[in-house]
């Protein structure tokens, strides 16, 4: 008995050891404004929440595959970069294994999208079968039933990416020393309410408090930025097909 728990526990300590040191042995330091940085920092992200917000509730009331959806997200996805990039520095972050020097995290951002895609998706089979919850995901993968595959995934992957630079980017250091996970998630939940889409709210709630963890973790917005894209990119291909619109019943040929 003694001897398996011994294994046990070196198994527990090489899988330990194998995990990044921001999990481990507490976050890399972040980077730090000035109060005048921080001031402006502010003072951006006030007016570009509005601006976006009021944006992204304009272009998810048009319709689906059209050539303004397409120039309405884009236009979403421009005002999250330009507000990122005028509010000051923004830093990529780094990670670390134990006794290792520090490196731009990569890997683990990629395996933390696979992975909360795969709990995404166990919910969505689940939500089908809840009426209010399976109506509003309906709702938005409407734009991907209609719209053209590559489209939609470009436009999924630009505004993504785009929400990153802003949210964990200029929201988060604009947070600095108030909390800045939770108020960056809840910024960016009450940007997403604008869609009026629930399923959309929710999301945003779990995938931004996800996102701002790594934005703590490692300094910087490459690790939440890489989440993002690949959990977004794995939910526009595989999601839209458990939704997918009933198809017309067809006239039976008369005798």
């Amino acid at each position: 008995m003694g001897r398996a728990r011994r294994r046990w526990r070196a198994r527990a300590d090489r899988l330990v050891d194998a995990l990044p040191a921001s999990w481990t042995a507490g976050p890399v330091k972040d980077n730090t404004d000035s109060e005048t940085v921080l001031a402006h920092r502010r003072r951006v992200v006030g007016g570009v929440t509005v601006a976006g917000a009021g944006l992204l509730g304009v272009s998810l009331s048009t319709k689906p595959g059209s050539a303004q959806f397409y120039r309405l997200t884009s236009g979403v996805a421009a005002t999250w970069v330009a507000g990122g990039l005028a509010s000051g520095p923004l830093h990529l972050g780094w990670t670390r294994r134990r006794d290792e020097p520090l490196r731009r995290p990569l890997v683990t951002p990629v395996l933390i999208g696979v992975g909360a895609f795969g709990v995404f998706y166990a919910c969505a089979l689940v939500s089908r079968r809840i009426p209010v919850l399976n109506r509003a995901i309906s709702g938005i993968l409407r734009y991907a039933h209609q719209g053209s595959p590559r489209s939609v995934l470009l436009t999924t992957l630009a505004n993504g990416a785009a929400e990153e630079v802003f949210f964990r980017g200029a929201v988060f250091a604009a947070a600095s020393g108030r909390g800045p996970v939770r108020i960056s998630t809840a910024v960016y939940a009450l940007t997403t309410v604008a869609t009026r889409n629930p399923a959309l709210v929710l999301a945003s709630i779990v995938m931004g408090s996800l996102f701002g963890l790594q934005r703590r973790a490692t300094g910087g917005i490459q690790a939440p930025l890489l989440t993002h894209l690949v959990w977004s990119a794995l939910m526009v291909r595989y999601l839209p097909p458990l939704f997918a619109p009933a198809e017309p019943a067809r006239p039976e040929p008369k005798e």
